[in-house]
């Protein structure tokens, strides 16, 4: 009886093994990626930005979708409109606040096909304000790169910067607001498999 017990526990144990292992880890390359953002000002233009400090993981198993999962990390401080004054202005307590919230993150709790695209949904939380979100976005790849396997997804939402306690405002005088609640993301990433660990005694 003992031994049926051991022998079911280590089918369990390499079942669950089996599922881990059919999903393939991607690193996101911060060299090939980009996080960028684009909001109106004066309700007239569209002035755009982007964060330059970023990480992330792609746990794909291109068998059963369901099993893979996203999570992203972006450095709040890191945010840039190519002005020093803005972008000052930006990390103060008036928008992200990014010395006491110096994170945005994107975890995904499932992901699933929806025509030719797929869909991340999960918790993004801007300025420690999580709130559930669909993230559309396409696939190309797995291709087997000179350094592993390799990816490439493209993702864009938009999103209320109210919602997330971003709510600095200032109305202009015919009525409109200096700049716009809503703020569009779009995401285009490479990702890698890790290198293969070096072989023990080398």
């Amino acid at each position: 009886m003992r031994i049926r017990k051991l022998f079911g526990l280590l089918l369990a144990v390499v079942c669950i093994c089996g599922s881990a292992f059919a999903a393939d880890e991607f690193k996101i390359d911060p060299v090939h990626s980009s996080v960028r953002f684009t909001v109106k000002h004066m309700m007239v233009s569209t002035v755009p930005g982007r964060f330059g400090d970023f990480a992330g993981t792609i746990l794909l198993d291109d068998k059963d979708l369901s099993k893979s999962s996203v999570n992203v990390t972006i450095k709040s401080a890191s945010i840039s409109t190519d002005n020093a004054q803005r972008d000052t202005h930006l990390k103060s307590a008036d928008f992200l606040d990014a010395e006491k919230f110096p994170e945005i993150t994107f975890q995904s709790k499932s992901v699933a096909k929806k025509g030719d695209a797929y869909v991340a949904h999960g918790t993004l939380t801007i300025r420690g304000t999580a709130k559930e979100v669909d993230l559309p976005f396409s696939l190309t790849g797995p291709v087997n790169g000179p350094r592993g396997k390799m990816l490439g997804a493209d993702a864009s939402l938009t999103i209320n910067r109210m919602d997330y306690g971003v709510s600095w405002s200032r109305t202009l005088d015919g009525g409109g607001v200096v700049v716009s609640n809503d703020v569009k993301i779009e995401i285009n990433v490479e990702a890698r498999t890790p290198p293969p660990a070096p072989a023990a005694g080398k």
